[in-house]
């Protein structure tokens, strides 16, 4: 058997990159789970600093099963769906990172909370923040008005995925929480672990 693997989506998985993948994950996790803290370690984020908020919501999102901890096979999951998912995909991680209580839903408080998570990690490695001028409560206030279709103050899934969308600048918006990607890569780069 060769070095790859055909799936039923025609991707390619490199086995041998999965195998080293693998040695790595149980090197640093040795009980073959990541914690959080462990999680925040492996990607060099200082548990009080700016990107710690973040970093608890993008973990929340990985543990598909919701026991707090990410095994290998979330952790293979969620690392394709950064770098290989669709914007479809991404969206849908996206409002999971959102809907922090997992009621199915974000409210203004968990909508407000992400943004100014965003706006305090983009200050702090010093990018710009795309309409900075807007304050973190107008940028929340303009995405409620794109996307809370039915004016309820609350969005649910279908109507995240549709306003972002149909609107570009809400869609630019969410892409600073939708594109883990880039956060993965930088802050890999920082720590020395993996």
């Amino acid at each position: 058997m060769g070095q790859t693997q055909q799936t039923g989506s025609c991707e390619e998985i490199d086995v041998k990159a999965l195998q080293d993948m693998y040695k790595k994950f149980v090197l640093e996790c040795p009980s073959g789970v990541l914690f959080l803290h462990e999680f925040k370690r492996f990607f060099g984020v200082d548990p009080t600093g700016e990107a710690s908020d973040y970093a608890e919501n993008m973990f929340r999102a990985f543990d598909k099963n919701g026991d707090n901890t990410i095994d290998f096979l979330e952790f293979v999951a969620a690392l394709n769906l950064v770098f290989r998912g669709d914007l479809e995909h991404k969206l849908r991680w996206s409002f999971k990172v959102y809907d922090k209580d997992g009621n199915g839903y974000v409210d203004r408080n968990e909508l407000r909370s992400i943004i100014d998570s965003l706006y305090r990690i983009k200050k702090y490695s010093k990018k710009d923040v795309n309409e900075s001028h807007l304050t973190v409560d107008e940028v929340v206030e303009r995405i409620l008005d794109a996307v809370d279709f039915d004016r309820d103050g609350h969005i649910t899934l279908e109507e995240f995925v549709k306003g972002a969308k149909e609107d570009p600048w809400v869609l630019n918006m969410l892409r600073l929480d939708m594109n883990p990607a880039g956060w993965v890569l930088e802050n890999r780069r920082k720590s020395a672990h993996f």
